[in-house]
């Protein structure tokens, strides 16, 4: 049965963090409405035009692209028709083709403040309420719902509804938590290469972690997103080099695959860990996207499984309201994949970084082996970039 709001409630559903996780979740419910009946509020604490001129590249998989179409998908987004696997100063790679999936892409790689624009787009053409500039504090719950203190430039104000999703993290603390640090920065920013390969993005493992170049800008730029991954020692000696030093230690980690790296802009780092919650569900509390887990960016899966959870709970509370039997439907369809993405996450993210010899033979045999067994190949690629959904 479907609980409609009633007196006591201002809204069925409350998202808390207006990203692309939580804009998508808001889009989805809406577009269910008419059956649904559901009202939603959307709190965040920017105003929505923050996000449109973020640089960041976010790599979307094809699942990802489908599940978002209904809301609309970026125009200048660049299609991954390959992904080339290999690891550096040792013998095994792997190469995955749309091709051989039957697909136009595997993926796709989109700025930040595109995919947030767009989105955003398809929500306000909704009845969401939204509201911006706004922090929501420590939620209160009972049996029936969920009460949330907001704060903004106007005043105080407490929001009442069934059913809390945190969408960005932060809103409350959940000891429930597996984390680890895996020792490691990430270097980010936008390079550009003397012989660019279209549409081809990159996983290298290297003795000191991953560097992961993605394709942006289109087939006819020379520009990639970079990713690489090193202990936090180099991070912060290499922060403190000139572009020219810096892009030289990037070509020698990398190779000459691409030529040479002439240019890098927007360069930044960040610290790589995981923290995953090992319950979605509190009450009538659920969290997903950043809320649910940060991942290492090793095979680009973060997004693309808070994608997937948020598309399972907007399934989940359409169809069986915003009650606890509809979060609890929602727990038990999305364990499996959750389990599998960030086992498979983690492993990479241990297995590829340790430099001992013997294990890199391994390692190359792998990769190799995969080129060997289709299967198995394949059976990676489609979890990779579709999941487990059910």
């Amino acid at each position: 049965m479907n609980e409609t709001t009633t007196g006591q409630f201002d809204f069925d559903i409350a998202i808390v963090g207006a990203g692309p996780v939580g804009l998508a979740l808001a889009g989805w419910l809406m577009r269910r409405s008419a059956t649904s009946r559901l009202s939603v509020a959307l709190i965040d604490a920017r105003t929505p035009d923050v996000a449109l001129t973020d640089p960041r590249a976010l790599a979307l998989s094809h699942g990802s692209r489908m599940m978002l179409e209904p809301l609309g998908f970026p125009a200048d987004a660049t299609p991954i028709r390959r992904i080339h696997v290999s690891q550096r100063g040792h013998f095994g790679r792997t190469l995955i083709e749309h091709d051989e999936h039957e697909l136009p892409a595997l993926g796709y790689v989109v700025r930040y403040g595109s995919l947030v624009s767009t989105l955003a787009k398809a929500v306000r053409e909704t009845a969401v309420h939204w509201f911006t500039e706004t922090t929501a504090l420590a939620p209160m719950q009972d049996h029936e719902g969920v009460t949330l203190p907001l704060q903004s430039a106007s005043g105080e104000r407490t929001l009442r509804a069934r059913v809390l999703v945190n969408a960005e993290g932060g809103l409350y603390q959940d000891t429930r938590e597996h984390a680890r640090d895996y020792g490691q920065t990430a270097i980010v920013g936008t390079v550009s290469v003397s012989a660019p390969q279209p549409n081809v993005a990159w996983e290298r493992f290297t003795r000191e972690g991953p560097i992961a170049l993605l394709p942006c800008g289109g087939a006819r730029h020379a520009d990639y997103s970079l990713v690489w991954c090193c202990t936090p020692g180099e991070a912060a000696r290499r922060a403190q080099l000139p572009d020219d030093a810096l892009l030289a230690e990037l070509g020698a980690a990398f190779g000459e695959r691409m030529g040479r790296f002439t240019h890098i802009k927007g360069r930044a780092t960040f610290a790589l860990g995981l923290n995953a919650l090992h319950a979605l569900v509190d009450r009538r509390a659920v969290a997903i996207g950043n809320a649910a887990q940060t991942l290492h960016p090793v095979a680009g899966q973060g997004l693309n499984l808070g994608l997937r959870d948020a598309h399972a709970l907007g399934d989940a509370l359409s169809l069986h309201g915003a009650t606890t039997p509809a979060l609890s439907h929602f727990a038990q369809r999305r364990a499996l994949d959750r389990r599998l993405t960030i086992g498979a996450t983690d492993t990479l993210a241990r297995v590829f970084t340790l430099d001992f010899a013997p294990l890199a033979a391994i390692r190359g045999l792998a990769l190799t082996a995969l080129e060997f067994v289709p299967p198995v190949k394949t059976a990676l690629a489609r979890q990779m970039m579709f999941g487990q959904r059910r």
